[in-house]
């Protein structure tokens, strides 16, 4: 596999995770009903790529609502990425936000807090 690409729904992200890139993209709404069963192309694509992944990883994350049963997919995608990074480093989080979404600047930072991982909050205009 070299790309796993998810379309956007009202209640899941685009995924899109370049594993010869090393670059993964979500963004939009996380509200599945069964956030496991959604995430679980993602979580095989990545210990595909976690078997050989690219010099440098660049995590793309900008989500505008997200329910609990995300965070917990999240927190497990951030920890694979952990292990990595402590193995290899070259991994970047970039944590983007609405300028004023204090909510998920907030949420960034307490993944930030769990995770041993270089995040990067970058706030952005409002569209």
């Amino acid at each position: 596999m070299e790309k796993l690409s998810i379309q956007a729904t009202q209640n899941t992200p685009v995924i899109e995770f370049d594993l010869k890139k090393g670059l993964l993209k979500i963004s939009g709404r996380s509200i599945p009903e069964n956030s496991i069963e959604f995430y679980n192309p993602l979580f095989s694509a990545l210990d595909s790529y976690l078997d050989n992944p690219n010099d440098k990883t660049n995590i793309n994350i900008q989500l505008e609502y997200y329910n609990s049963s995300s965070s917990a997919c999240l927190l497990s995608v951030f920890k694979k990425f952990e292990k990595l990074n402590k193995e290899r480093g070259n991994v970047t989080v970039n944590w983007l936000h609405e300028e004023n979404d204090e909510d998920i600047l907030a949420a960034g930072k307490n993944f930030n807090g769990m995770v041993d991982l270089p995040f990067t909050m970058i706030s952005i205009a409002e569209q």
